[in-house]
């Protein structure tokens, strides 16, 4: 009989990680409490009702069941543009807009756009793992620039300056960042910028939660300011986490005109264009529901001095990166690998994390928690588990 035979770029790639933690969740019998879902980046609170009922208008509407333009819809596009100007102290067109179904879709179509099998992008080590996923099953060379606990996980220039190879295409960084949350600095941001402008790479800047930057009325930096950002940068958002859809899989890549040119030729063969009714929907809510959502974004900075707090009462236990929606956890059993960790942990105590070692090399003894979807009480949970399993 025949072998079944896969594209082996797509075969060879690990299972999703999600499905692969909340699995060890169900083995929990429940002797510590309700089970703490720390593994996957959900808000922990509902959309606002007047989105709910714009998104229900709008999946109702004959007018929104055709196809839109590739590009995204107008209203949509020329909305997110203002509030682009408007966060970044910039002018941005709705021409340098492209919506995509989610930001992992964007980053799809920026890479596709930008790099061919066998170019190679640069990324962080620690990455965002779908980001690596991406590259294996395109063909494209992934090369790494190691981030350090001691630096909070942020890269180093000189470090970035000296992995930039010729073959490299682009430098993809998030920030803040998934999986650590550190934010990277502006300064950093702008030295990079024109390191990659010199070399002639481009910058992918994957910022999904920029909303959550404690700092919130402070531009994250001042790129989309400068003469020719376009031919540099492109960069990505959801809006996912700060309108609290993420099951409608909306995102957004801002771009020079060019750039989005070739994105819409990926995005047709891909979606053909973003979902509908959520373009609809988050027109009118990005001007109109900027107080619950800066709301929002304090609750998840109180999260966030939660999460500190919590683990400054767990001396064996480390926080080294926090910010947005995600800590960056050192455990504290030496010789054991993270997956073994946190298999333990939700199993035994029904705290749901991922290993460190899902995002990259050197990082057993680290795990990802994700904490914006839990309440100050959870998080104080956590702790008291903990604590009485390191006794």
């Amino acid at each position: 009989m025949t072998k079944t035979r896969f594209n082996p770029l797509v075969e060879q790639l690990s299972p999703p990680p999600i499905p692969s933690v909340q699995a060890w969740a169900r083995a929990y019998d429940g002797a510590y409490g309700p089970l703490i879902d720390l593994s996957q980046a959900v808000p922990g609170y509902p959309p606002h009702p007047q989105l709910l009922q714009w998104l229900a208008e709008a999946a109702g509407s004959a007018a929104l069941s055709g196809y839109g333009a590739i590009e995204g819809d107008m209203a949509l596009r020329t909305a997110y543009a203002e509030h682009v100007s408007k966060a970044y102290g910039a002018t941005v067109a709705a021409g340098n807009v492209h919506l995509t179904a989610g930001c992992n879709q964007a980053f799809v179509a920026a890479v596709m756009t930008v790099a061919g099998p066998g170019d190679t992008v640069l990324m962080t080590n620690p990455r965002y793992f779908n980001h690596e996923t991406t590259l294996q099953m395109m063909g494209v060379r992934a090369r790494y620039v190691d981030c350090h606990a001691e630096a909070h996980f942020v890269p180093k220039l000189a470090d970035i300056e000296a992995a930039l190879a010729p073959d490299v295409r682009a430098l993809a960084l998030v920030s803040p960042n998934n999986p650590t949350g550190a934010v990277y600095p502006a300064e950093l941001l702008a030295e990079v910028f024109a390191l990659c402008r010199e070399r002639g790479v481009w910058l992918i800047l994957d910022e999904t939660y920029r909303d959550f930057i404690a700092s919130g009325e402070t531009p994250p930096h001042g790129l989309l300011g400068l003469d020719g950002w376009q031919h540099t940068l492109i960069q990505l958002y959801s809006f996912s986490k700060s309108f609290c859809i993420p099951g409608h899989r909306l995102g957004a890549i801002t771009a020079g005109e060019a750039a989005v040119t070739q994105i819409a030729k990926v995005m047709d063969n891909l979606q053909i264009c973003a979902p509908r009714p959520p373009q609809s929907a988050v027109a009118k809510g990005l001007p109109a529901l900027g107080d619950w959502r800066e709301a929002n974004r304090l609750e998840i900075e109180r999260r966030a001095r939660a999460m500190v707090a919590a683990f400054a009462r767990l001396p064996d236990w480390e926080v080294q990166a926090i910010g947005a929606y995600f800590a960056f956890v050192r455990h504290p059993y030496e010789g054991q690998g993270a997956a073994a960790i946190a298999e333990r942990l939700a199993r035994d105590l029904g705290i749901v994390t991922i290993p460190g070692s899902y995002f990259g090399h050197g990082l057993e003894r680290h795990l990802r928690v994700a904490f914006a979807n839990v309440d100050v009480d959870q998080i104080g949970a956590v702790a008291h588990r903990l604590a009485n399993a390191t006794r």
